[in-house]
């Protein structure tokens, strides 16, 4: 077993405080449009370069090389764990995040409300990014009329903007199912297929779901298709706390994040707001733990939206609040993303992302900037995401000698 999968045998007893800083999708790579920047290069940081300066920086690889990574796996590798050993599935982490408790069996898959043409093509995945009160009307409407199908219950849940939770309860479900998102605009919904028997079995019945829907949204003039991925259920790990011995607190306001830091074992209320709030909330739990997952969402949006200045504007505004992390003067602050999201791609990409480590004893600080090209040249190198943890713990002083 590697060292990094059981770090129990090194741990220490300590009171330092760590803060983990996952703005979304945080990597780019160069815009021919805007003079060949990277979001981060564009953006004006006095903070964080300054804070650079006093770090240590490097590149993180969230799951391996040229791998582009999902949200569920690049948090998976943030927290310490294998995203390629342990596969969670998107469903799950969103089922989650909602508030949802799963029971043995319960297959789980995210939902989308999207916008579709006469001739079935998606136009829109997203539907126009409707507001949470239309997404709440429409799921309301859809499990008013879709309760059961054969002997599996139908429970259906809203997130955030488009997003939306399905949840089949019921015997002999499986899933490794083939997503019906066709993750691009210009091609229609794919068909549920299972891959064996159990799994063919909830084909049926989503196949039975999404022919029930489609009449009831047929006249909504954006939300008219649903797509689903992410068909899974809920694994065995060890939790966070226990891993590291600490008090872990998750900050974050979309569901998805609160679900898989909600599985990881993470004390994870209700936070309502955006950045700032959260950093407030953050301020107001200091005393109750010794560990803190924040997460901030807007840096990702944009990216996927293709809107570079925009994710320029969200990293301004993460740097405009940084003092304010500062001013409780953690003893470990690390500043990264879950994987990079480029404007010009569109996208999740499976370039590396920029890390910042502050600590006393973080090592030899050698940045100007908090930027891709300084974080290339930076004392950590280039290390995969599994190993942030044990380095987090090693600057907080938490972790002893290997060996004799």
């Amino acid at each position: 077993m590697s060292i990094l999968n059981n770090l129990k045998t090194l741990l220490k007893k300590g009171e330092s405080k760590m803060v983990l800083c996952v703005v979304d999708g945080l990597g780019g790579i160069p815009h021919p449009d805007f003079g060949g920047k990277t979001e981060l290069e564009a953006a004006r940081t006095p903070n964080l370069d300054a804070l650079a300066k006093k770090s240590v920086l490097g590149l993180m690889t969230p799951v391996n090389h040229g791998i582009t990574p999902g949200s569920g796996p690049g948090h998976i590798a943030l927290f310490g764990y294998d995203p390629e050993e342990l596969v969670i599935g998107r469903g799950v982490l969103e089922a989650l995040g909602v508030g949802m408790e799963l029971k043995e069996g319960d297959v789980a898959a995210r939902a989308n409300f999207a916008t579709r043409n006469a001739e079935g093509i998606i136009t829109d995945r997203r539907a126009g990014r409707i507001s949470t009160e239309e997404c709440q009307r429409l799921v309301e409407k859809l499990q008013q009329h879709i309760q059961k199908i054969e002997d599996v219950e139908i429970l259906l849940k809203p997130g955030k903007e488009h997003r939306f939770v399905l949840v089949l309860r019921g015997k002999g479900l499986g899933d490794h199912l083939k997503d019906t998102d066709p993750q691009k605009e210009g091609l229609p919904p794919y068909e549920p297929k299972g891959f064996d028997e159990p799994s063919e079995k909830t084909a049926r019945i989503v196949r039975a779901f999404l022919e029930k829907a489609t009449p009831l949204l047929e006249d909504e003039p954006k939300a008219n298709a649903i797509l689903l991925r992410g068909f899974s259920q809920s694994p065995v790990l060890e939790k966070f706390p226990e891993r590291y011995g600490v008090r872990a607190l998750a900050i974050a306001i979309y569901p998805m994040y609160k679900g898989i830091a909600r599985l990881f074992g993470f004390d994870t209320p209700d936070v309502e707001g955006d950045l700032r709030n959260e950093i407030e909330f953050l301020k107001a739990k200091w005393n109750d733990y010794d560990f803190f997952f924040l997460h901030y969402k807007d840096t990702d949006k944009a990216g996927e939206d293709g809107d570079f200045l925009r994710k320029v504007q969200c990293i301004e505004y993460f740097d405009s609040l940084l003092p304010e992390i500062l001013a409780l003067s953690p003893d470990v602050l690390v500043i990264t993303g879950d994987h990079s999201t480029p404007a010009l791609l569109r996208g999740h990409s499976w370039h590396p992302s920029p890390v910042l480590l502050h600590s006393p004893y973080g090592g030899v600080p050698t940045g100007e900037r908090f930027t891709e090209k300084e974080c290339t040249r930076g004392y950590l190198g280039h290390f995969p995401a599994k190993a942030l943890m044990s380095l987090i713990l090693s600057a907080a002083l938490r972790l002893g000698k290997f060996g004799a």
